[in-house]
């Protein structure tokens, strides 16, 4: 019995495509020569105090009574780019905003938000609510990043999915050709810290 085949010959794909494709994240990642794993990931995290995030912090925690959520732009603007504002200042590293990127034809759109710095972090925002969709984006555009990585020896790329209030690590290691989603999740603004904490350890 033949392998089913989710991707087709001659046809063209952007990283939104793989949202809205009815399959699960392991079966498409397959089709890259990919194994997905869940489990605990131990993330790096940074020593540095974040004394800034707290202010952050209570700014988002007095605002969210009295914001509404429901577009995604709202989630963009309020819950997402204050946070990642605040990590480039910590970091003092390079924040491009829907960067284009392309591979080739599976292989190609726009990246929400790339952080560049010693190591880059790849951030994006799952559409619609569903963290388990955009992790799937997630992973596909850390396919293409690790595809376009002109240091020989970065065999490791972090990425993360958001939904604003809810944050998802995962990680690509290129060496075992296997992508890790983080069992983990951290909810803004309690675990703002924490979160922040990750972020910048990557990137250090």
């Amino acid at each position: 019995m033949s392998k089913l085949k989710i991707l087709q010959e001659n046809q063209s794909y952007t990283f939104h495509s793989y949202f809205d494709l009815p399959y699960e994240t392991e079966d498409i990642l397959k089709e890259f020569g990919y194994n997905f794993i869940i489990t605990e990931l131990v993330l790096p995290q940074t020593n540095k105090s974040l004394d800034e995030l707290l202010i952050t912090k209570e700014k988002i925690r007095k605002n969210l009574p009295f914001l509404s959520l429901s577009s995604e732009t709202a989630r963009r603007e309020t819950l997402v780019a204050p946070i990642l504002l605040e990590i480039i200042q910590l970091c003092q590293c390079q924040l491009k905003i829907e960067y284009p990127l392309r591979v080739n034809d599976r292989l190609k759109g726009t990246l929400d938000y790339l952080l560049k710095s010693h190591h880059d972090l790849l951030v994006i925002e799952a559409k619609k609510d569903d963290l388990t969709k955009g992790f799937t984006q997630l992973a596909v555009e850390l396919i293409a990043l690790s595809e376009i990585e002109e240091d020989p020896e970065q065999n490791i790329f972090y990425g993360a999915v958001t939904i604003g209030n809810i944050w998802q690590f995962g990680k690509l290691d290129l060496t075992e050709k296997t992508i890790y989603q983080d069992l983990n999740l951290f909810k803004i603004p309690d675990d703002l810290i924490e979160l922040g904490k990750v972020l910048v350890g990557i990137l250090e």
